[in-house]
């Protein structure tokens, strides 16, 4: 305690046990936490508990274990004023002082009507005085006004335990038995403590057994309510009586709950039992901060360890765009802007954090919808197709395969799933949306309508009960609120009715006739109700790709397979597919159309046209440069057949896309390509490796890919390097690794692995970098896990080789200068080509260990040259021609007949492999042997 002059201290005033003594205790200190020094002093009487007094101890009387002294009020003597106000003497003062008490709870329960006080009282604020704090979670009250002694504890806590009590009853018959006036004789005897009185005496005797941080609690406890006015709300009575309640403790003008400050700051630990005595609010609350508690490891949780959680927090990946699809009530597909348009990256699912809808079921296993799945899909349909959302991605989770369980990271039967809060910009408010949803939205923080809250708000999903530690949505407290009103309004999912579908969506028919599924006849027999009409209303369930979807007709309560009449998009895996697919999607996936059909085909797809609005889809794919007129069989069945003409026209002119490389006048034929009339496929392209043997890797410039996965590496959080045994990577599968030349991560390939698994940080891997071709070893902690969202994509390195060349290998005499040559013509950023495809190795096979897909045979020609590469290797003499053949085409022998003019300078100059004269019969696939000398030293 702070000390003065002439052993006067001062001190603050924590509890008034009883009409004659106080409980001061020490002032603050910054360098003292925890509970402070206690020390009780005793007065002939007093007046009011004060907070800041003066006192001296007088003298002590050891067999009642009491101090005796002076307590000072300013400069004012407490016992004196006692004693002129006639309290201390005077009998009629004494006996108006004493006030009548109901019978004590504490110790004898009979005394109590526990469930008839809660039942007079639920829910309603009671004024009391706290006598005694028992511990952090247990107050002993005086209920006013009839000064009812009860206990109570706090609902929806438990804080750790004092222990149990030593001697307690011998401390208390002391006090009664030697409590004589303050030492004074002559003063008659002191009418018997009260039960407050005596367990106040008891706090004195010693404590056993008591739990880490009890004292602390207990203490947080005291200051804060001891001897003050509360507010108590009865909650719920236990099987043995006890009342459990919630405490509101002043605090300047507000008041405040006593539960959780003692949670909040790791003073006492939530529990269920008496929490569901709460309301749902008051109960979110205490599991909210035990949660965050546990994560800032505060006092009774220092040496807490978190559950292991398949959840993983997602950072800095928040982006806007429009939603493309919705898959359920919980998924739906957003294209996000700031990747390019048509990249397979671009169109990202999010599942909606925190909630779970009916699932939708799979038609191929025979699985139907649940109750109100459909609903749930079409209430997003409506209010999302098209829209501008924000979205902020919150965690990703390990999920099975088989039946969506949590599942373990490393598991191969295993999926992952991103999680992520979406909001509606600009929302539209839809019939019977929820205002309170929408009000609670925009009046917070957030940037717009929460879908998720709204979805779970109308009933059409449940909010996850996830266990500690497990990541969640952001705005958990907000779901859960909006759960509350759903369940109170019994609806959706909360209802026993079964609910109403919408009646222009494909969920709001049960019995539908699936043509996509049938035979090709029963398409044939379904045309002519088709025919009966000529436009009909269709919902596109599907994209199937740029001219072909799948289209259900609330009219018939069918799905077809409904195709562009007389115009073909590219095909799967050529250029600009993805783009076509993409476009439409944006355009008219799960949107009302009107269609047109014309015929069907063999396969029982129906033809015809399509509009959205008042636009003619295939116009807008025209237009694009996405697609072509296929017109053999006449366009006078095509409703606005001069409109297509005219796209494909002004696309022509432009140059886009698949016309890129059309010249005027030169008109290709619809027939199909022979050998002679096919027209080669050009890329444009950068080498990123050059192998040897003229072999190389490339990327296509302008491949919307490479910009995306650069991207998403960026944003990658790259952690400090595995524990061993936690993370094996072996022979065939993805990893990221450290390039060594510029310390970059990208994605690789393991090669090769050290047997027996990882024993030190230093193993060996060999990486193939799959996005550029080059390959080196990098040590274990070099690698890293690779996430199975930036895996997705496949490489992005295109293995060629040169046409109609024969180039020696780097085993071969001149095989390192061949190689130095084709690295020193074609590396580098700012060189690019035109590498025209003359054939697709199909049979590519390895290359080093190599995972290579097809080879390009290509003639590879620099942007601003007119000499090939092809040609310049056979100039340098690095090069042969390949064996001509008895049966050529023309363009092969004009080709052929170009190159051998340069083969024959570097002849007639004794150039590179031609220095000894003519090298041995093209009937050898392969050069000269090298001398023995050089078969010796390997690859050079």
């Amino acid at each position: 305690m702070a000390a003065s002059t002439a052993g006067w201290f001062k001190a603050k005033v924590k509890a008034v046990p009883s009409g004659d003594s106080l409980v001061l205790m020490g002032l603050p200190s910054n360098n003292k936490p925890g509970p402070l020094p206690e020390k009780t002093i005793t007065l002939s009487s007093l007046i009011a508990p004060r907070l800041e007094v003066t006192f001296r101890v007088e003298y002590t009387v050891p067999s009642i274990g009491r101090e005796f002294g002076s307590v000072y009020l300013g400069d004012k003597n407490i016992a004196m004023l006692v004693v002129s106000e006639g309290w201390a003497k005077e009998p009629g003062a004494r006996e108006a002082a004493v006030r009548d008490l109901p019978p004590s709870a504490i110790g004898d329960p009979s005394n109590l009507d526990a469930l008839g006080l809660l039942n007079a009282n639920k829910g309603r604020p009671l004024q009391g005085i706290v006598e005694q704090v028992r511990d952090g979670s247990t107050v002993r009250v005086y209920l006013l006004p009839d000064f009812q002694f009860v206990q109570v504890f706090v609902a929806g806590i438990q804080s750790p335990s004092m222990g149990r009590r030593v001697a307690a009853e011998t401390v208390i018959e002391t006090n009664l038995t030697h409590d004589d006036s303050n030492g004074d004789a002559s003063v008659e005897p002191r009418a018997p403590l009260t039960s407050a009185q005596r367990l106040s005496a008891s706090s004195a005797a010693a404590v056993s057994d008591a739990d880490p941080f009890a004292a602390e609690a207990k203490y947080f406890t005291e200051v804060r309510c001891l001897n003050r006015d509360v507010r108590i709300v009865l909650e719920g009575v236990d099987k043995f009586s006890n009342l459990i309640g919630s405490v509101f403790y002043p605090d300047g003008e507000t008041a405040k709950d006593l539960a959780l400050e003692l949670v909040e700051n790791g003073l006492a630990k939530y529990v269920e039992w008496s929490a569901n005595m709460m309301e749902e609010d008051a109960r979110r609350r205490l599991k909210t901060a035990e949660l965050q508690a546990k994560k800032s490891r505060l006092r009774m949780w220092t040496n807490y360890v978190p559950p292991a959680s398949n959840s993983k927090a997602i950072r800095d990946q928040n982006f806007t765009g429009k939603v493309v699809e919705v898959v359920s009530g919980d998924c739906i597909i957003v294209a996000d802007d700031s990747l390019p348009f048509g990249s397979p990256l671009a169109e990202r699912r999010v599942n909606l954090s925190s909630i779970r809808c009916p699932k939708m079921g799979n038609p191929r296993r025979d699985e139907k919808p649940a109750e109100h799945a459909r609903e749930a899909r079409d209430f997003l349909i409506a209010r999302l197709i098209g829209k501008q959302v924000n979205v902020q991605m919150e965690y990703s989770r390990t999920i099975g395969m088989a039946d969506g369980a949590p599942a373990p990271a490393a598991s191969a039967d295993s999926r992952v799933m991103d999680f992520g809060s979406v909001f509606l910009l600009s929302p539209v408010k839809g019939e019977g949306d929820d205002a309170s949803a929408a009000v609670t939205s925009r009046a917070g923080s957030q940037p717009g309508l929460n879908v998720a809250e709204l979805v779970v708000g109308r009933g059409f999903g449940q909010v996850v009960k996830h266990k500690d530690f497990e990541e969640r949505s952001n705005y958990y407290d907000a779901l859960l609120a909006a759960e509350a009103r759903a369940i109170s309004g019994k609806k959706g999912v909360h209802s026993a009715n079964v609910g109403t579908h919408s009646a222009n969506l494909p969920s709001g028919r049960q019995h539908i006739n699936d043509l996509t599924m049938s035979s090709a006849k029963k398409a044939r027999d379904f045309l002519p109700s088709l025919l009966r009409n000529r436009r009909i209303s269709a919902v596109v369930e599907y994209v199937l790709s740029g001219h072909r979807f799948k289209l259900y007709i609330p009219k018939e309560t069918c799905c077809i397979a409904f195709s562009f009449s007389g115009v073909r998009c590219p095909g799967r895996d050529e250029p600009y597919s993805n783009e076509a697919i993409a476009l439409m999607r944006r355009k008219i996936m799960q949107r009302n159309v009107e269609i047109e059909v014309e015929t069907v085909d063999r396969t029982g797809t129906f033809l015809g046209s399509l509009w959205e609005g008042k636009t003619n889809m295939a116009v807008t794919l025209l237009e694009a440069g996405l697609a072509k007129l296929q017109t053999s069989f006449g366009t006078d069945r095509i409703p606005d057949a001069h409109l297509l003409e005219q796209a494909e026209q002004s696309a022509k002119r432009q140059k886009l896309k698949i016309w890129e490389n059309y010249v005027e006048g030169e008109e290709v034929s619809n027939a199909p390509a022979t050998a002679e009339n096919k027209q080669k496929e050009v890329l444009k392209v950068v080498v990123t490796e050059v192998l040897g043997g003229g072999k190389f890797y490339v990327q296509t410039v302008g491949d919307q890919r490479v910009a995306s996965i650069q991207q998403q590496l960026a944003s990658l959080n790259i952690q400090e390097a595995p524990v061993i045994g936690a993370f094996n990577p072996k022979k065939g599968d993805f990893v990221l690794a450290q390039f060594s030349m510029d310390n970059s991560w990208n994605r690789a390939l393991v090669v090769n692995a050290p047997r027996g698994g990882v024993e030190s940080k230093n193993d060996k891997f060999e990486v193939f970098y799959v996005d550029y071709g080059n390959q080196e070893e990098v040590t274990y902690s070099q690698l890293r896990p690779i996430e199975g969202s930036v895996a997705a994509t496949p490489g992005l390195a295109q293995l060629c080789s040169l046409a109609f060349l024969k180039v020696p290998s780097l085993d071969d005499e001149f095989g390192d200068e061949a190689a130095q040559f084709l690295s020193e013509q074609t590396l580098g950023s700012s060189l690019q080509f035109r590498a025209m495809v003359e054939e697709r190795d199909t049979s590519g096979g390895k290359v080093k260990g190599q995972g290579t897909g097809t080879l390009l045979v290509v003639t590879l020609v620099a942007e601003k040259s007119d000499l090939s590469i092809n040609a310049a290797m056979l100039q340098e003499g690095l090069a042969r021609l390949e064996k001509r053949k008895r049966w050529e085409s023309k363009d092969r022998k004009s080709i052929l007949d170009n190159l051998e003019a340069f083969q024959n300078e570097a002849k007639t100059a004794r150039r590179g492999i031609w220095q000894y004269g003519d090298v041995e019969s093209d009937d050898e696939d392969e050069l000269p042997p090298l001398s023995a000398a050089k078969k010796t030293g390997g690859r050079r």
